[in-house]
């Protein structure tokens, strides 16, 4: 539970129709099991007590008397147990026989909720025995020393309807739903199934724990799958396999759920609810759910072609209405042989081929000095050459040292005006050529450099528009080598992947025995690393702490707890004392969900202070 991760579990136990004593027994089986694996919150299908299709026998007093005692009988064996369980039953309330979930924990029934919407179309007849809920107050289920972990039920039916009750509970303050169910399987339903049930979780911002019935129902008329999901904010988490009596658990992260409703202003919270209390003591939760250790970079491989067009275009989309809107003869970038401006090339390439413009209006400036290595020098040459754009050559080690002669600085002092110099007068170079030709200054720079404030103020820092300002270092790269494994063009292919395999550096220092001597990543981190702090830092706003903690396990290993955290105090470190930087940049399209645009997502003084926050990562 500690940092809002909430174990839960979706089970559907092996039942036989009407045999209550039998299924009591499976059911407290599955309980025990799930809390012996550190579940807070079990959920089981409908009617598991007596089974879903006892058809007529539900007539029977005798049936729902027995289900009850069984209740009981559940109720205390689990009493001793660190869980809710939340099982179904028929259940005689005022004379009429309902369609229940009863909420059961630490030896008490917590509440019961009836169902609220009856289908009675196709194989359906449940108004034969039921009577529905529909008035019945709503009911959130609230842990009250961790008010984030509260949960809300609905039974089958009710998610499959116009208005869910859903809607209303997590309005009313439930962060996670449950659904008991007994959706028989037919073709095609499952995939309709799943659909409809991360798509519910992601429009009302929860957690969403589907348990459905499975073997041991009768198949008089029907077969059920014991199809049981897991699904948090859209995302699926956990499935069962078809046909086989599973229990599945993930985590549901509630803290990550209230700080995107929090968020979300368009996500109002209404009351209305009533509120059951209970507490649990907050315990360590042994995460089992997957964390890409590169979360900005798609994990199926399968649909990569077409995420990368799909950034690809979206770059192109922007950087077509600026071209169309000034009426720019030229684009002009200033090359390097590095990953970033080749994917910002490949950008204007794309680009001036939907406008239908000859690619010799793009101008690709390469400017040695001295940390240019010919290694990068050649690459950038090859890959303009390979792309049929206009390349120049202009050496600006002369312009630098009457700068630097004029301003009274030793080139032998290698400090930051040393290396800032440079930038500076290359982006002087790129817009006066600019203003020559008529002509747009693409930028270049990344997302990951943008939180990271490595860029030098007023040098590559600024464009006229930059095309890669809402893609992080790790995706960038991710693109690039798709469109050299994509490439039929064998020169193309071949400088691509030399690029991918050059060492990510500003090349600002002199190159030592022809190698490049400054390495980016080992001055401020591995991107790798930098990436997936920025992705939970910004996107989820989780803290340092709860970073640390997911970082180590998504990253298997390759990085030991004190690099982590090394590199983690550096990156909060720099995001503070850089956002001067990001207060103003040149315009750049948002191409996923962070970007650090002072126009967009986020807006932060540049004063800020990130005392509480590395404070937070010296306690690790």
């Amino acid at each position: 539970m500690k940092d809002g991760f909430i174990k839960t579990a979706a089970a559907t136990p092996k039942i036989r129709v009407a045999d209550v004593q039998f299924n009591g027994g499976s059911i407290i089986s599955d309980i025990k099991s799930a809390a012996e694996q550190g579940v807070k919150l079990v959920v089981f299908p409908e009617l598991c007590i007596t089974g879903y299709t006892c058809g007529d026998l539900f007539g029977q007093r005798l049936l729902a008397e027995s289900a009850y005692s069984v209740l009981e009988r559940i109720k205390e064996e689990t009493k001793e147990l660190e869980i809710i369980s939340v099982v179904g039953l028929p259940l005689i309330r005022d004379g009429k026989l309902i369609n229940a979930a009863a909420v059961l924990y630490k030896g008490d029934i917590l509440g019961t909720v009836g169902k609220k919407n009856l289908p009675n179309y196709n194989e359906f007849y449940e108004k034969r025995n039921f009577e529905d809920c529909f008035c019945d107050e709503p009911v959130v289920f609230r842990c009250k020393n961790m008010p984030e972990f509260s949960f809300g039920i609905e039974i089958c039916e009710d998610l499959w309807i116009p208005e869910p009750p859903s809607a209303r509970l997590a309005l009313g303050g439930a962060e996670i739903i449950v659904n008991l169910s007994a959706s028989n399987e037919m073709i095609g339903k499952s995939e309709y199934r799943r659909g409809l049930v991360t798509g519910q979780s992601g429009r009302l911002i929860c957690g969403y724990v589907y348990a459905s019935a499975g073997e041991g129902e009768s198949t008089t008329d029907l077969v059920f799958s014991g199809h049981s999901l897991i699904a948090e904010n859209g995302a699926l988490l956990k499935e069962t396999r078809l046909f086989e009596n599973q229990m599945i658990i993930s985590e549901i992260d509630v803290f990550s759920l209230a700080s995107e409703r929090q968020k979300n202003t368009s996500f109002p919270k209404y009351g209305g609810v009533k509120i059951v209390e209970f507490e649990m003591e907050i315990s360590d939760t042994e995460l089992t759910r997957h964390y890409s250790p590169t979360p900005f970079v798609p994990s199926d491989e399968r649909g990569r072609a077409e995420r990368c067009e799909s950034i690809l275009a979206m770059q192109c989309e922007g950087l077509k209405k600026r071209v169309e809107h000034t009426g720019a003869k030229s684009l002009v970038i200033g090359i390097s042989g590095g990953l970033d401006s080749t994917l910002a090339l490949l950008v204007c390439v794309k680009t001036m081929d939907r406008l239908e413009r000859s690619r010799k209006d793009i101008i690709a400036v390469t400017m040695p000095c001295f940390g240019t290595t010919e290694r990068t020098k050649s690459n950038a040459v090859r890959l303009c050459e390979a792309l049929g754009v206009t390349v120049r050559e202009i050496n600006i080690t002369d312009s630098v040292l009457q700068h630097f002669k004029d301003i009274g600085h030793n080139t032998d002092n290698h400090n930051v005006v040393f290396e800032n110099g440079q930038a500076r007068t290359r982006t002087l170079v790129l817009m006066d050529i600019a203003n020559q030709q008529n002509g747009l200054v693409i930028g270049t720079g990344d997302l990951s450099e943008l939180a990271l404030g490595w860029a030098t103020y007023n040098g590559d820092h600024m464009s006229m528009y930059g095309v890669n300002g809402g893609i992080p270092k790790t995706l960038i790269r991710y693109i690039v080598g798709f469109y050299s494994d994509s490439s039929r063009d064998g020169e193309l292919k071949s400088v691509l992947s030399d690029i991918l395999d050059t060492p990510v550096s500003p090349e600002l220092l002199p190159a030592e025995n022809g190698e490049i001597s400054q390495k980016t990543e080992e001055l401020v981190g591995p991107y790798e690393l930098h990436d997936f702090f920025l992705y939970y830092a910004v996107r989820r706003s989780f803290s340092p702490r709860k970073i640390f903690r997911l970082a180590s396990i998504a990253m298997g290993g390759r990085y030991s707890p004190e690099e982590i955290k090394k590199w983690l105090k550096n990156f909060f470190r720099r995001f503070f004392s850089q956002q001067f930087k990001r207060s103003c940049l040149p315009d750049s399209p948002k191409v996923g969900s962070v970007t650090l645009s002072p126009r967009g997502d986020w807006r932060m003084p540049s004063d800020a202070v990130a005392k509480c926050w590395l404070e937070d990562i010296e306690r690790i």
